[in-house]
């Protein structure tokens, strides 16, 4: 199948780290439009300064699962701006690479890269480009919605949950549950991590109507008073004096008081407080749906690890969509060979 790649003007291939491993997710090597080679590495760690780097470190967004943290210290990293403010507020380190908006387009290495929005965390990005041979290349990290997405060539994209055989790979977001828990409880606490699913949870309460004070746990306060224009009033937790809605990471929920209404906002069954199902991503039906609108040729499944991205490229490749997982490339390029 990576023959059908290599065909289109792209060669995916993974690098090895120093213990002779694999580096996270991939990258991808194509001709610009100058007919140069250029190297975009996506969503993993940086290659140590000793070695050769990438043309671009893309960071589609500030979860640590997309390697952020290490990215953010290249100056050959790209990101959008509120991801960039997100990795810092998260990490406590400058950003030093490239900025933009969603929406918008930069040159950078020779390449005209687009971005468009996924609503998977404030600042979430997929990015888009043609190589030398006009092939429409488009990296998606986690999606949320995929409306805004352009039609492309080669699609680069996640299986979260992407399993089809796994009942939990099924789900919708339960609007209703959340509504009547604000509507029954004058004290409740929400369990929502700090970046992405806690400015999530403000932005769907808001739109239900609640227009009290959110209180909020410092780094989730700091992270929404930064990503989201319309939060309303948030302040830190035991600042309203108790009796409102409170916002915290789902492991914080202990410290709160006995008598607060506590619940977590996630389809995972593994918590001890109940959960109402509010998900930062689609199921396997919503990706399926995505796939088929955007319309690749090819599609390479890159996150995230485990066997979840085999089975969705397995399920693509049932409905006649060409599509392969990242544990299946077995192009491996060193540290010291970009």
């Amino acid at each position: 199948m990576l023959r059908k790649l290599i065909d289109m003007g792209i060669l995916a291939f993974r690098q090895t780290n120093s213990r002779g491993g694999f580096k996270p997710h991939l990258s991808l090597r194509f001709m610009s439009d100058e007919g140069k080679p250029v190297t975009f590495s996506i969503d993993t760690t940086r290659s140590p300064n000793k070695c050769l780097q990438p043309d671009v470190y893309l960071i589609t967004h500030a979860h640590s699962d997309h390697n952020g943290k290490s990215a953010m210290l290249s100056e050959h990293s790209l990101c959008s701006d509120k991801t960039a403010k997100a990795l810092e507020i998260r990490y406590g380190k400058a950003y030093k690479g490239i900025t933009m908006g969603v929406s918008d387009s930069i040159e950078v290495a020779g390449v005209t890269v687009q971005t468009f929005p996924t609503g998977h965390t404030p600042g979430s990005t997929a990015f888009y480009w043609e190589n030398e041979v006009g092939t429409r290349i488009l990296v998606t990290g986690d999606v949320k919605d995929y409306s805004m997405l352009p039609k492309c060539d080669v699609l680069i994209t996640e299986a979260n949950y992407g399993d089809p055989g796994d009942t939990t790979c099924y789900f919708e977001d339960d609007i209703e549950g959340l509504e009547q828990l604000l509507r029954d409880n004058s004290c409740v606490a929400l369990g929502a991590y700090a970046f992405g699913k806690a400015q999530r949870v403000v932005e769907l309460v808001r739109s239900l109507g609640y227009g009290d004070v959110i209180e909020m746990e410092a780094q989730s306060l700091e992270l929404t008073r930064c990503m989201l224009e319309n939060a309303g009033n948030v302040v830190g937790l035991g600042e309203a004096g108790g009796n409102t809605l409170c916002v915290v990471p789902p492991w914080d929920l202990d410290r709160l008081s006995w008598h607060t209404s506590k619940y977590v906002m996630s389809g995972r069954s593994d918590f001890r407080y109940p959960s109402i199902q509010i998900s930062d991503h689609l199921d396997v039906r919503g990706l399926t749906d995505m796939v088929r609108w955007i319309n690749p040729e090819f599609t390479v499944v890159y996150h995230p690890g485990g066997h979840r991205p085999g089975k969705f490229a397995a399920h693509l490749n049932c409905l006649g969509l060409d599509a392969i997982s990242i544990d299946k490339i077995t192009n491996v390029l060193s540290n010291d060979f970009i």
